[in-house]
This record gives structure tokens, sequence and C-alpha cells, in this order.
């Protein structure tokens, strides 16, 4: 029997949170030191796979769907795209940024040249 397309996307949530909560266990843990911490933060933006890192791939599966929102929009008004559009905007701008910073903050010689 074949998944449907919601149960494949929930499943797909579902390991990623699995692997979110291990991230979160691992910044919890007390033996992690600045330099670890930044080297976490980075993890999440200048991962190779996907190329980007996590916020860069979280950013485009938005634009797809807003993308795709917008072709089915009944009124074809931005209702529900642009927020989608904002959304991702707002990983790639703005939290993508401050993460570089704070690990940046915490430690300048982990920066890669």
């Amino acid at each position: 029997m074949s998944r449907t397309r919601l149960e494949r996307v929930r499943a797909a949530v579902g390991i990623a949170s699995l692997a979110l909560q291990q991230i979160e266990d691992d910044l919890g843990a007390d033996d992690v030191d600045q330099a670890e911490l930044a080297a976490i933060l980075r993890e999440l933006i200048e991962d190779t796979d996907p190329p980007g890192g996590f916020l860069a791939a979280l950013a485009q599966l938005l634009t797809v769907a807003a993308k795709r929102a917008e072709q089915i929009e009944p009124d074809r008004d931005g209702d529900a795209s642009c927020p989608l559009y904002e959304a991702a905007a707002l990983l790639t701008d703005n939290a993508g940024m401050r993460l570089i910073w704070a690990a940046n903050s915490l430690d300048s010689q982990g920066v890669s040249a």
C-alpha cells in the first residue's frame, strides 16, 4: 500500500523533529563550550548537504510552498503565498545572519576564510 503525500510529509517532519531534539539535547549539555556551540550554530547554516544548511533548506521549502500557493489561491491575491515568501526571507535574511553573528561572537577563530 502506498503512503499518501500527507503521510510522507508527516513522516519526514517526524524525522526532522527527532533530529532537532537531538541537537537541542546536545546544546543543553553541560560540557558544551563556546567554540563547540559556535560550531553547532555554524552547522545549521553552513552544512554542505543541503547546500546552505538547514535554514536555507527550510526557506527553500517555504518558497516552493509559496509558488504552489500562488497557483491555487482562489483569488490569486497573495493571501497565502505572500506570508510564505516572507517567512522564507526572514529565515535566510534575518535568522541566518543572526546565527552567523552569534557564532562569530562566540568563536571568531572558527570563522572559515
